[in-house]
C-alpha cells in the first residue's frame, strides 16, 4: 500500500483532507462493501491528526451511505468505493432541506386528505401499482426510490387539485433530494413502504382525517436524516 495515510498538515476543513487520504486508502487497498476501516485512534496516530476531524470524516461517509458504523465495532464499507460527494454540496442541501421538508408536510397532507375524498378506482389502481413496485424494489435489495415517487405521485394526482399538484412540481428537484436523503437511512425503505400502506388503506377507506395524519407521519419520518444532525464546523482543528 502506498503512502495514503501519511502524515497530514494543517488547513482549514481538515476531515476534507482525511476523507480524500480515507477515499485513496481505500481504492489502494481494494476495500469493499463489508471491510473495515482501521479504528479511529488508529487512523488519526497515521495521518497525524486529532480524532475529531477523523470522526468527521466518517460521519460524511455515514451521511451519504458509504460506511456503516457499529457501536463497539468498528467502521464498515458499506459499497465497494469511498467516492463521497463533495462537502459543500452537502452543506447546501443540508440548508435547503428543513425547508424543503415542511414544504411536502403543508402540501402532501392535504393531498392525501383530498385524495381519500376525490380518489377515482383509477387511482386506487396507481398507488396500488406503486406500493408493488417498490415492495419489489425492496426485495431485490434496493431503496426503493422508484417506488416511492410512483406513490407520492399517485397520492398527488388522486387529489385533483391543480394548483397544489404544480406546487409540488416546482419543487420536484427538492423532493428528489430528500427522497435520496431519507431511503438511504437504514431500515428506511422497509418503513416507508409500511407508511405508505397506512396512507394507501386510509385513502382507499375514504378517511380524510385518517389519511392526513397518516401522511403527516409519514413525513416527518422523512425529516429523520444523518444529514440534519451533522454539524459541517466540527472537527477542523489539527492537532494530535
Amino acid at each position: 500500500m502506498t503512502d495514503a495515510l501519511r502524515p497530514m498538515g494543517s488547513k482549514p476543513r481538515l476531515y476534507e483532507q482525511v476523507l480524500d487520504r480515507l477515499r485513496s486508502y481505500a481504492a489502494e487497498g481494494g476495500l469493499g462493501a463489508g471491510d473495515r476501516l482501521p479504528p479511529e485512534r488508529d487512523l488519526a496516530a497515521r495521518l497525524g491528526v486529532s480524532r475529531a476531524s477523523v470522526k468527521q470524516a466518517i460521519v460524511v461517509l455515514e451521511v451519504q451511505g458509504l460506511v456503516e458504523v457499529r457501536h463497539g465495532g468498528g467502521t464498515y464499507l458499506v459499497r465497494d468505493t469511498l467516492d463521497a460527494e463533495p462537502v459543500e454540496q452537502l452543506v447546501d442541501r443540508r440548508r435547503r432541506l428543513p425547508d424543503v421538508l415542511d414544504a411536502r408536510e403543508a402540501l402532501e397532507t392535504k393531498l392525501a386528505e383530498l385524495a381519500a375524498e376525490r380518489r377515482t378506482d383509477e387511482d386506487v389502481a396507481a398507488m396500488d401499482s406503486a406500493l408493488a413496485h417498490m415492495r419489489a424494489e425492496i426485495t431485490a435489495g434496493g431503496h426503493g426510490v422508484e417506488g416511492d415517487r410512483l406513490f407520492h405521485a399517485a397520492v398527488t394526482a388522486a387529489g385533483h387539485s391543480t394548483i397544489l399538484a404544480e406546487f409540488m412540481r416546482s419543487i420536484a428537484d427538492q423532493i428528489t433530494e430528500s427522497r435520496h436523503e431519507s431511503l438511504r437511512q437504514p431500515g428506511r425503505p422497509t418503513r416507508s413502504l409500511t407508511q405508505h400502506r397506512a396512507i394507501f388503506d386510509a385513502i382507499v377507506a375514504q378517511q380524510p382525517g385518517r389519511a392526513a395524519a397518516a401522511m403527516r407521519r409519514h413525513v416527518q419520518t422523512v425529516a429523520r436524516v444523518r444529514l440534519l444532525d451533522w454539524d459541517p464546523e466540527e472537527g477542523e482543528r489539527p492537532g494530535p
